[in-house]
């Protein structure tokens, strides 16, 4: 089986590197400790579902963002997204999704996925969009510096 390669690689790791390498190897060691585990106990897509809820609850859109896309590619379905969109509601309050959530990159993006299912386009070509308007390039998503 091969291993699953998410999109969106780690890249606001190198921002440290600009501030002091020695943090910067603590980072990245704390990142492979967290999610490049050989025998994690909850599997990668869950880890993206929790991060992308927790995300949600700190209010870092721009990473929701990310973790919906990798969640996503790694399995997630549209009827689990609608769920958790649900409990968005349910939890952040219906004023605060309205003003904060929907008409955010977030709630494009998880938009995007349910049309584009709809029309039967196959998840890696979803996947790519997604990564064409919700990656690096857009300033609302992306992490480089």
């Amino acid at each position: 089986m091969k291993k699953f390669s998410p999109p969106l690689r780690p890249l606001a790791l190198i921002n440290f590197k600009n501030i002091d390498s020695a943090l910067s190897h603590i980072v990245a060691n704390f990142w492979k400790l967290v999610w490049g585990s050989n025998n994690p106990a909850i599997d990668q897509r869950t880890k993206y579902l929790l991060s992308l809820s927790n995300t949600v609850g700190a209010g870092r859109i721009r990473q929701a963002t990310r973790e919906l896309i990798k969640a996503y590619a790694a399995g997630t379905t549209v009827s689990e997204l609608d769920e958790l969109f649900t409990l968005f509601v349910w939890n952040q309050g219906a004023g605060y999704f309205a003003s904060e959530i929907g008409p955010s990159p977030l709630f494009a993006a998880y938009q995007s996925i349910k049309s584009q299912e709809n029309t039967s386009l196959p998840k890696e070509e979803v996947v790519k969009s997604l990564l064409r308007d919700f990656g690096e390039d857009n300033p609302d998503c992306g992490v480089r510096s």
